[in-house]
């Protein structure tokens, strides 16, 4: 038996005949993925302009010649621990030249990109061109770029490429294989954390998420019995429903629908950026052109597959196998404590078989500083941050998809991590100095006008979401107590 007709037989037993999917011959269009893949294209075009659109304005400041954690530094220690196959442990095009200026046109040729695919202008070629950019960005972001959203679209990226070339029931597969991982691991690595498990967790989750906003305030006000129903219902989502996925249609559909539920309700209280947008168009990929018919008008009758289908079922075969033999690997060293091949980490450096693990541990208690300089040190002036809370009555603005980096970073700060201990310090030397690339990443610089500030503090503070009866009396969201200065104040646990 020829290679093409050994991978055909055993994934088509495998998929379709032993047990993930069964084919319903009596209507096609309930084993047909045509318009979910159509606006699938057209929706991650629009989520890849929002990440690049949002990376434009940060990347300098962040990753720049002057930026807290300059890449050129990154990646000549990246050169010397590994020397010539450094470009394939971190793969990324600012190898050729790691100016700020290739940095910001880097995102803007993304979002070019992004445009092209959204009105269908060489699909093919523009796919892979996003996916190598954001690849490139994501090395170079170093911690500032290492997220769940970053990797979930990473892999969603590379999918779309596979989707493109040969739109096959593997590539499908792999669709709901990275839903089922995103979904089921997110909640498997919540079962250690007490507030999960005695259902706690909304009680704490709207107050001490990174950047609540107002309708986190609302849904902090709700009734303790609702607040551990919606806990329940997360858990049950996350690890019971996933498994619905590889089930018959009816179940396919209630996942997509309890999914879509559940991100909606994310996105009323939180400012996650595009990971909760990208989750609810993953599960097209659940909804068959059936369930879709009422949109097969918006949709041109162009095809979307492009190779021959044979060497197209034979590659995007090999693709599978390696994608998920790596995610499990990864898993299992994750999870169970199994050591993975070293094999498999450089799949992952390519965005590939990823762990998701959405938060995981629930902060109790919400921590915010003031960073404040003074020429003196009798006389302090505060900076302010854009999106973070900076008094008692502001409360973070919808941002929704955008993602501000040292906003979302900072939050992390308070429990002392010996990882975030780098770059925040070299933050605030980059405050110190005055510079004006770092300093452009906030709201408000005291000193943008004079002299860098000699003198440098971090001041502490618990911030608690006020009641109803409080916020009509006072106009405060927060209630707000000063613990000290950083780092001499007790650690966030966690």
């Amino acid at each position: 038996m020829s290679l093409h007709g050994y991978v055909d037989n055993f994934m088509s037993r495998l998929l379709f005949q032993d047990g993930f999917y069964s084919k319903n011959t009596s209507d096609p269009a309930a084993n047909s993925y045509t318009i979910a893949s159509w606006w699938f294209i057209r929706c991650i075009a629009l989520i890849y302009f929002a990440a690049f659109y949002s990376l434009s304005a940060q990347v300098s400041g962040l990753v720049g010649a002057n930026g807290i954690l300059p890449l050129h530094y990154f990646l000549q220690n990246i050169e010397t621990q590994l020397g010539d196959i450094a470009w394939l442990r971190v793969p990324t095009l600012f190898w050729l030249d790691a100016s700020d200026i290739s940095l910001v046109m880097t995102c803007y040729a993304g979002m070019a990109l992004s445009f092209l695919l959204l009105i269908g202008k060489a699909r093919l070629l523009v796919s892979i061109g996003l996916f190598g950019l954001y690849l490139s960005l994501f090395h170079v972001g170093q911690t500032f770029l290492n997220f769940q959203w970053d990797y979930l679209l990473l892999e969603a990226g590379f999918l779309t490429i596979l989707l493109i070339w040969n739109n096959n029931r593997i590539v499908i597969f792999l669709f709901h294989w990275l839903l089922f991982r995103l979904r089921f691991l997110s909640g498997a690595s919540k079962l250690q954390d007490p507030s999960w498990q005695d259902l706690t967790t909304l009680n704490y989750y709207f107050e001490t998420q990174p950047l609540p906003h107002l309708g986190a305030w609302y849904f902090h006000q709700l009734p303790d019995w609702l607040l551990k129903t919606g806990t329940g219902f997360t858990l049950f989502v996350e690890l019971i429903v996933p498994f619905f996925i590889f089930l018959p249609r009816r179940f396919r559909l209630f996942a997509a629908f309890s999914t879509i539920l559940l991100q909606l309700l994310i996105i009323a209280s939180s400012n996650h950026n595009w990971i909760n947008l990208l989750t609810i168009v993953l599960c097209l990929f659940l909804l068959d052109d059936r369930a879709l018919g009422f949109l097969k008008r918006l949709k041109p009758s162009a095809t979307i597959e492009m190779a021959d289908r044979k060497t197209g079922f034979v590659v995007t075969s090999v693709f599978a196998l390696l994608i998920v033999t790596t995610s499990i690997a990864i898993a299992a060293q994750v999870f169970a404590n199994l050591q993975a091949p070293r094999a498999f980490f450089w799949t992952r450096a390519w965005g590939l078989g990823n762990v998701y693990h959405v938060f995981p541990t629930m902060q109790v208690e919400r921590y915010e500083f003031s960073l404040e300089g003074s020429h003196d040190g009798k006389q302090w002036k505060q900076y302010l941050f854009k999106y973070k809370p900076n008094h008692a009555r502001e409360i973070p603005p919808f941002i929704v998809p955008h993602q501000p980096r040292l906003d979302w970073m900072i939050w992390f700060v308070p429990s002392k991590e010996p990882a975030m201990k780098f770059w925040f310090d070299a933050f605030i030397y980059g405050l110190q100095r005055n510079e004006p690339a770092i300093t452009g990443l906030l709201k408000y610089n005291p000193f943008e006008d004079q002299a860098a500030p000699r003198y440098m503090r971090v001041l502490t503070y618990k911030y608690q979401f006020t009641r109803t009866d409080e916020f009509e009396k006072t106009g405060n969201y927060w209630n707000i107590t000063y613990l000290g200065e950083f780092p001499f104040v007790p650690a966030r646990n966690p």
